[in-house]
């Protein structure tokens, strides 16, 4: 009977454990303002990325997360149209498939901003409007790194994926 009872009362505990962990799950996280930096041609490292971003708004909650992604220099291939590599030689990809706009578009309707460098945007002669995917003239930064700086300024947390 002794062991019965010490059993129930260590499922008991357990549950009880399991249920206040799940619980404390969900609020581990504070509110968070983050900036993303990405300046690299590479689609598999965009994908990853992307999967980082998502990964963290599912961790802390779009209600709790305030984030940016800054883009520029090679970054700006995430956003490339890929017709566009033809009219924009100075990149080696062009990220913007079917399957990575539709990231984007996620991430954007979880209120990620995505900036863009003017700088890059004119030296590389990038037209915003044909050549990226869903960019408009809200999105564009003057600097990318000034930008990044910024923010960093503003309590932003700084991460290179």
């Amino acid at each position: 009977m002794y062991r019965v009872i010490k059993l129930a009362s260590m499922a008991i505990l357990t549950i009880a454990f399991l249920g206040s962990n799940m619980a404390s799950a969900e609020s581990v996280y504070a509110k968070q303002k983050v900036v993303y930096h990405i300046n690299y041609d590479n689609p598999k490292q965009h994908a990853g990325a992307l999967r980082n971003i998502q990964n963290h708004i599912n961790a802390v909650g779009q209600e709790n997360l305030d984030l940016k992604v800054v883009l520029h220099g090679n970054g700006l291939a995430l956003l490339l149209e890929p017709d566009a590599l033809s009219r924009v030689p100075k990149f080696k990809s062009a990220s913007a498939s079917d399957d990575i706009t539709a990231k984007i578009a996620g991430l954007k309707d979880q209120g990620v901003g995505f900036h863009v460098c003017a700088n890059t945007l004119n030296g590389r002669k990038v037209d915003y409007q044909s050549d990226l995917y869903d960019v408009s003239q809200e999105d564009i930064v003057p600097s990318g790194v000034a930008e990044v700086a910024k923010l960093q300024a503003m309590g932003y947390s700084y991460i290179k994926p």
